[in-house]
C-alpha cells in the first residue's frame, strides 16, 4: 500500500463556504492546502479520534474529529474512493472509517447533542444537520426559545444568518433547559466579549484601510479598533499574515495585517488592515501585566516596559500575540535603490513590493499574490507612452492583475528578480530545466530564517554605531555651505554694475585680461520664408489589387456562419477564440486544402499586381510630361511679364509730365498720404532709373510715337 494519498479539487467546509484545495494523507497525518488563501491545515495522525464517510451535495465527504474536539470536513470525493480511504485509515491511523448517512425525513423535531465544537440535530441515530459553534456570533434566549446568530460569510452568495430552537419545558426542578442550552452554545461559540483590561493601548494610529484614525486596544485573544464612527473586533485566529514594508520615501513604514474572514463596514469588505507610521515617531510602552505573567505568556518575546519606534512596538506586540512571522521585503532593490516599485493598479497609484515568496501591492486596493498561485507573468509595452511598461500577472485560477505605468529603468531589475524566482514569463516562454521549486503543501509563510528579526538586529547595530560616532563629537557638516560673498563672479551679467563699468571704461583698458566685455545685444536676423511642407503621401489607390488572404482567413470566412449557428448568441471575441481552437484541432489534410486555395489566391494577386504596375508606370510618365509642359509655359509667361515691366519703368522716367497728370494714374500709383514704405519704394525706383543707361534715339522716337 502507498504511504501517501493525494486528492485534487477537494472542498473544505469552513464557516458555511466551500474552499477548494489539495488534500494529502500520509503516515504523519492529514494536510490540506487552501488554493485561495494558501493556508495549510495540518492534522497529526495521533490527534485523530474518528473518521466518518457520508453522502453530501458534492458527491461524498469525509468528516474528521480530533481528540481536542475540532471537526474538519472535506467534500468532493467519488464513491469509488471509499475502499482506498478505508484501507489507508486502517493501516496507518488504526481507525475504522464509519459510514453514516444524513437523515432526509424532513422532520423539524429531534434531539440536540453537543460534541466538541459541533451542535448536532439528530432524529433517532441519524444526524439531520450540524452547526459548527465557532460560526455563532450571538446567542439570545426567550421564554422557551434559543436564537443563534451567525457570522456573515462573504464568499457565499447566500448566508444563513439565524436559527431558532424551541426548547419544551421539563419537569426537572432547578434546571432551566433554555439556559443550559445557551451555556453549552456560548462555551464554544465565537462570541467576542471585552472582559478585563487591555494589555496595552495605541492611541490615534493612522489607518489607510479602513480609512481614519483608530485607537488599537490589544486584548489577549482579539484586537479592538475603536474609531469615531466604527468599532472592529478582530480575533487573532483570523489573522493570516503580517507585513512590515518601508515606504519609498524612507521616512514612513506600512504595517499590513492580512485577514480571513475580512472585517466589514456596511457593504465594504476589508481583507487587509493597513497602518501607516512615521519612522521618527517614538513611544514608551508599559504592558498591563506583571513581569511574571509577561515572562510566562510571551517567553521573552515581550517585556513589561519597552521603548522605541512606534512601528517597531506595534509589530513586536502583534507578532508575539498572533504568533506569526513578520514578512519584510527580500533582496530586491529597484532602480532608485528602494525595495519597491511605483506603479498603478485600477487607476490608483501605489507601491508593488517583490517579496521572497510573492508580491504585495499597497494600498488601494491591497493585493497579495503568492508565487505558488502564479501561472505566468508578462512584460507588456505601456499603452500611453514608451517611457513605461506594464507588468501582468495571471494566476492559476485565471485572475489577471495588471500593474501599469512602471518606469522603464525598473525593467532590468524586475526581470532579473522574476527570472531568479523561476517564474514562467509569457513573452519568453518557460526555459528548459526551469521548474517551480515550491512545495505544493508548504505554507507560503514558512521561511528558513526570520527576515524581520535579522533586520531588527542590523538596525540595532547601526544605532549603536551612530551613538558611538555622536559621542566622539565628530559631527561636522559634510555639505559645503553657500557663501556668495566669498566667491568671485567669473562672468559679468547684463544686470551687474561691473558689466556697464567695464564696457564704458574706454579702449585703453581693453588689453587687460581680468576685465571681460559686456554681453552683446542679439541681432535679430530677418526670418527666411518657411519652406513649403512636402505634399502628404498619396493614399492607397482604390484600383490596386487587394492582398490575398491567408489559409486561416479563407477558412474562417467560409466557416463563420456555421460557428454562429452552432453557438447562437456568441460574441465576436468568443467566436474568434472558438475558430482558433477549431483550426488548431483540424487535421493536416484539411489544412493542406486551404493552403492550396491560399496559394492560388497569391498567384492571382501577383499576376494582377504586375498588370497594375505596368499601367501605373505609363500613367506616371504621361503625368510627368504634362507637368514639364505646364512649367515651361509658366516660365514663358513670366518672362514676357518681366519685359513689359522694364519698358514701362523706362518710359515713366523719361516722361514725368505724363506721370504728374491727374487724368492718368498707373497701376503702381501710390497716394501721398500712404505710409513711408511707399515713399521708400518710389525712391528705389528713381535710383534704378538714374542708374540705368539713357535710351537711344530710336527708342525715344518710338516712345514719342
Amino acid at each position: 500500500m502507498a504511504d501517501t494519498l493525494e486528492f485534487n479539487e477537494i472542498y473544505q467546509e469552513v464557516k458555511g463556504s466551500m474552499n477548494d484545495g489539495r488534500l494529502r494523507l500520509s503516515r504523519q497525518g492529514v494536510i490540506f492546502k487552501n488554493s485561495k488563501t494558501g493556508k495549510v491545515d495540518n492534522i497529526q495522525a495521533s490527534e485523530l479520534a474518528e473518521g466518518v464517510w457520508r453522502r453530501v451535495a458534492l458527491g461524498h465527504g469525509l468528516k474528521l474529529l480530533t481528540k481536542n474536539g475540532h471537526v474538519y470536513k472535506y467534500d468532493g470525493f467519488r464513491e469509488s474512493e471509499f475502499d482506498k480511504l478505508s484501507d489507508f485509515f486502517k493501516a496507518h491511523y488504526c481507525l475504522e472509517l464509519l459510514e453514516k448517512d444524513l437523515c432526509v425525513k424532513g422532520w423539524n423535531w429531534g434531539t440536540v447533542r453537543f460534541g466538541g465544537q459541533l451542535l448536532s440535530f439528530d432524529i433517532g441515530e441519524q444526524p439531520v444537520f450540524e452547526i459548527p459553534l465557532s460560526n455563532v456570533s450571538q446567542c439570545t434566549t426567550g421564554k422557551n426559545e434559543v436564537t443563534l446568530e451567525f457570522h456573515q460569510n462573504d464568499d457565499a452568495e447566500v448566508s444563513l444568518m439565524e436559527v431558532r430552537f424551541y426548547v419544551p419545558p421539563t419537569q426537572e426542578d432547578g434546571v432551566d433547559p433554555v439556559e443550559a442550552f445557551a451555556q453549552n452554545v456560548l462555551s464554544k461559540a465565537d462570541v467576542i466579549q471585552a472582559t478585563g483590561d487591555a494589555i496595552c493601548i495605541f492611541r490615534e494610529l493612522q489607518c489607510l484601510t479602513p480609512r481614519g484614525r483608530y485607537d488599537i486596544r490589544i486584548y489577549p485573544t482579539f484586537l479592538h479598533l475603536h474609531g469615531k464612527t466604527f468599532d472592529y473586533k478582530i480575533p487573532y485566529t483570523t489573522v493570516l499574515r503580517l507585513f512590515l514594508l518601508p515606504h519609498k520615501d524612507q521616512r514612513q513604514m506600512f504595517f499590513v495585517i492580512s485577514l480571513d474572514p475580512p472585517i466589514k463596514q456596511g457593504q465594504t469588505r476589508y481583507h487587509f488592515l493597513i497602518l501607516l507610521f512615521s519612522k521618527d515617531e517614538d513611544i514608551s510602552l508599559t504592558l498591563n501585566m506583571n513581569e511574571e505573567e509577561v515572562e510566562k505568556r510571551f517567553e521573552g518575546r515581550l517585556t513589561k516596559n519597552m521603548s522605541g519606534s512606534l512601528y517597531e512596538m506595534v509589530s513586536r506586540v502583534m507578532k508575539a500575540l498572533v504568533n506569526r512571522k513578520i514578512t519584510v521585503p527580500g533582496n530586491f532593490q529597484g532602480h532608485s535603490g528602494a525595495q519597491c516599485i511605483t506603479c498603478s493598479y485600477k487607476a490608483s497609484s501605489g507601491l508593488l513590493y517583490p517579496l521572497e515568496r510573492g508580491f504585495i501591492y499597497v494600498h488601494k486596493p491591497p493585493v497579495h499574490i503568492r508565487f505558488d498561485e502564479i501561472s505566468f507573468v508578462n512584460f507588456a509595452r505601456g499603452t500611453t507612452t514608451t517611457r513605461s511598461f506594464d507588468f501582468e500577472i495571471e494566476t492559476k485560477q485565471g485572475t489577471q492583475y495588471t500593474f501599469s505605468s512602471i518606469e522603464r529603468e525598473e525593467y532590468g531589475k524586475l526581470f532579473d528578480f522574476v527570472n531568479a524566482k523561476k517564474l514562467n514569463i509569457k513573452n519568453r516562454g518557460l526555459k528548459e530545466g526551469m521548474k517551480q521549486s515550491y512545495d505544493e503543501y508548504a505554507d507560503s509563510d514558512e521561511d528558513q530564517h526570520d527576515a524581520y528579526l535579522e533586520r531588527m538586529k542590523e538596525e540595532g547595530k547601526i544605532r549603536e554605531e551612530n551613538a558611538n560616532d555622536s559621542s566622539d563629537g565628530s559631527g561636522e557638516e559634510t555639505d559645503s555651505s553657500f557663501n556668495p560673498g566669498e566667491e568671485d563672479d567669473d562672468v559679468a551679467e547684463e544686470f551687474d554694475s561691473n558689466a556697464s563699468a567695464s564696457s564704458s571704461s574706454g579702449d585703453g583698458d581693453s588689453d587687460h585680461e581680468d576685465k571681460k566685455p559686456a554681453k552683446k545685444a542679439k541681432i535679430v536676423k530677418d526670418r527666411k520664408p518657411r519652406k513649403k511642407q512636402p505634399e502628404s503621401k498619396k493614399g492607397k489607390d482604390p484600383n490596386a489589387p487587394k492582398r490575398p488572404m491567408s489559409a486561416y482567413m479563407l477558412w474562417l470566412n467560409a466557416s463563420r456562419e456555421k460557428i454562429k449557428s452552432d453557438h447562437p448568441g456568441i460574441s465576436i471575441t468568443d467566436l474568434s477564440k472558438k475558430a482558433g481552437e477549431l483550426w488548431k484541432a483540424m487535421s493536416k489534410e484539411k489544412k493542406e486544402e486551404w493552403d492550396r486555395k491560399a496559394e492560388d489566391a497569391r498567384r492571382d494577386y501577383e499576376k494582377a499586381m504586375k498588370e497594375y504596375s505596368v499601367g501605373s508606370k505609363a500613367d506616371s510618365h504621361k503625368g510627368e510630361r504634362s507637368k514639364k509642359k505646364k512649367k515651361k509655359q509658366e516660365k514663358q509667361v513670366k518672362g514676357k511679364g518681366d519685359k513689359k515691366g522694364a519698358t514701362s519703368k523706362s518710359s515713366s522716367s523719361k516722361s514725368p509730365a505724363k506721370g504728374m497728370s491727374d487724368s492718368f494714374k498707373s497701376k503702381e500709383f501710390v497716394s501721398s498720404d500712404e505710409s513711408s514704405s511707399a515713399e521708400s519704394k518710389k525712391e528705389d525706383s528713381e535710383d534704378e532709373g538714374a542708374a540705368s543707361p539713357p535710351p537711344s534715339s530710336e527708342d525715344s522716337a518710338s516712345g514719342s510715337d
